[in-house]
């Protein structure tokens, strides 16, 4: 290949990069994006306060969501205090909330929920913790945020028990994106706080990019 040709192709690529940033260079369209793997499905539950609480309430706002339930001595501490973390980190956030839902509303009444919330010394504007029908919990934890496969809502609901340590992302529109986030693991956590940051700056919906289904096991 002679000198002239390779020129010409150098030339050309760099023409080439150059059309790109003239047309990318000031937006967001570089940054990867966490694709939309489900949303969250319409629910009715309670807060610590006794209160309603429904998606409606997490619209405008990205949500960290996770499942726990308070008399656990296993995974739930340990997952609740790293998420204390991200807290801290965007507590001051008006776009931001996180939600835990109880998978043991048996247990778990609002009172109980405000007893845990006071012992955890966290702004419940903020850090929201409710509870409900156990099977309507369940249906949201499997179906809306893929924390856990819908497959093994088999049998009784009286006989099933959800034990999860992995968080869900929502966005300010409903969407859950990116993955479920294993909050056991430090890089996992990292990740979801770069996305935390990223959705906080969007300010209309996402192209669905993915569609697909992501539970943890």
């Amino acid at each position: 290949m002679s000198k002239k040709v390779v020129g010409y192709i150098i030339f050309f690529i760099v023409l080439t990069i150059g059309f790109l940033i003239a047309i990318f260079a000031g937006t967001d369209k570089w940054k990867a994006k966490a694709p939309i793997i489900s949303f969250v499905k319409p629910f009715a539950f309670t807060n610590q306060d006794n209160q309603p609480f429904t998606e409606k309430d997490m619209a405008g706002k990205v949500c960290a969501v996770n499942f726990f339930f308070t008399t656990c001595k296993g995974i739930c501490p340990v997952m609740n205090n790293n998420l204390d973390k991200v807290y801290g980190d965007f507590k001051n956030e008006k776009d931001f909330m996180i939600v835990s839902n109880t998978c043991d509303p048996e247990t778990d009444s609002a009172a109980q929920l405000r007893h845990y919330a006071d012992s955890m010394k966290v702004d419940t504007r903020k850090w929201v913790f409710l509870t409900g029908r156990k099977d309507s919990l369940y249906f949201a934890a499997r179906n809306s945020y893929l924390i856990d496969d819908p497959n093994n809502n088999v049998g009784s609901i009286n006989d099933q028990f959800l034990h999860s340590q992995f968080v869900a992302l929502v966005d300010k529109f409903g969407n859950v994106r990116g993955q479920v986030y294993d909050a056991l693991k430090p890089e996992d956590l990292r990740l979801m706080e770069s996305n935390i940051r990223a959705l906080l700056k969007e300010t209309k919906p996402p192209e669905i990019t993915t569609n697909g289904t992501s539970f943890a096991n």
